[in-house]
C-alpha cells in the first residue's frame, strides 16, 4: 500500500473518546503517520518486528501494519487500547497488531526491533516526557522513529550519543492539534514537533529481519 493509500485509510480512524490530559493523549495526525512508516518502509525496516510504544488508539501500529509489518502496540491506558482494537477491526491490513496493556517505558518484548513512538512531550507536571520512551528504544530497538518538541534537538542529540546511538534522520513537522481540554485556549494549536530516526548499537544485532517480537499483556 503506498503512502497516500495508508493515508486515506488513517483518516477514518477513531481517536480517544475521553483523552487524559495528564498523558498527554493528543491523536498523532494521519499525515504524519504515513509519511512516518513510508520512511521506515523505505529503509527496509518494517521488515523486522514493530512495536508501537504508547500506542494510543494505534494510528502508527495501523500505519505499519497497512504496511505488511507485524505490530505489537504497547499502551497504558485501556479505553485507549480499546478504541485501538476498534480501528483494526474497521482496515484491512494484512497482519492485524498485538495490543499488548502495559507500560511503554518497560516494553514486554525482546528485540531487536523496530520501534515506532509519538510520546508525551512532558508539557504537564504529571508526565515524565519523552526520555523512558527513548530509554526503552535504546534496550530493545535496532531502529527507531520518534516524534518530540522542536526545542528537544540539543537533548536528543545527547541522548542518543550518550546511549549508543546515532542519529541518521530528523526533519521538522508541523502537528495542527484540534482543542481537547478545559485549559486549552484556542480551538487550534499548532505544534512544531522534529522527528528522527535512530540507529542503536546492540550486543544482539539482528541477522534476521523476520525473527519474531515476544510480547505478553500485562494486567
Amino acid at each position: 500500500m503506498d503512502r497516500a493509500a495508508v493515508e486515506r485509510a488513517l483518516s477514518g480512524l477513531r481517536s480517544f473518546a475521553d483523552p487524559d490530559p495528564t498523558l498527554e493523549q493528543y491523536p498523532t495526525p494521519t499525515d504524519l503517520a504515513a509519511h512516518l512508516v513510508h520512511l521506515a518502509d523505505l529503509q527496509g525496516d518494517l521488515r523486522r518486528p514493530v512495536v508501537d510504544l504508547g500506542a494510543g488508539t494505534g494510528v502508527l501500529a495501523l500505519g505499519a501494519a497497512l504496511k505488511g509489518a507485524r505490530v505489537v502496540g504497547v499502551e497504558r491506558d485501556p479505553a485507549a487500547l480499546s478504541v485501538a482494537r476498534e480501528n483494526a477491526r474497521g482496515l484491512d491490513a494484512a497482519h492485524d497488531p498485538d495490543w499488548v496493556l502495559g507500560d511503554a517505558a518497560r516494553p514486554p518484548v525482546a528485540g531487536p526491533v523496530t520501534v515506532l513512538a509519538n510520546p508525551p512531550f512532558g508539557a504537564q507536571a504529571a508526565s515524565p516526557g519523552d526520555r523512558p520512551f527513548l530509554r526503552a528504544a535504546a534496550d530493545v530497538a535496532a531502529v527507531s522513529y520518534t516524534v518530540h518538541n522542536a526545542g528537544s534537538r540539543e537533548f536528543l542529540e545527547a541522548f542518543v550519543a550518550d546511549n549508543a546511538g546515532t542519529i541518521t534522520h530528523a526533519f521538522r513537522a508541523t502537528l495542527e492539534l484540534d482543542r481537547q481540554f478545559d485549559f486549552h485556549e484556542r480551538d487550534r494549536e499548532t505544534v512544531e514537533t522534529v522527528v528522527v530516526r535512530v540507529e542503536w548499537e546492540r550486543a544482539d544485532a539482528d541477522t534476521d529481519t523476520d525473527t519474531d517480537a515476544n510480547a505478553s499483556a500485562s494486567r
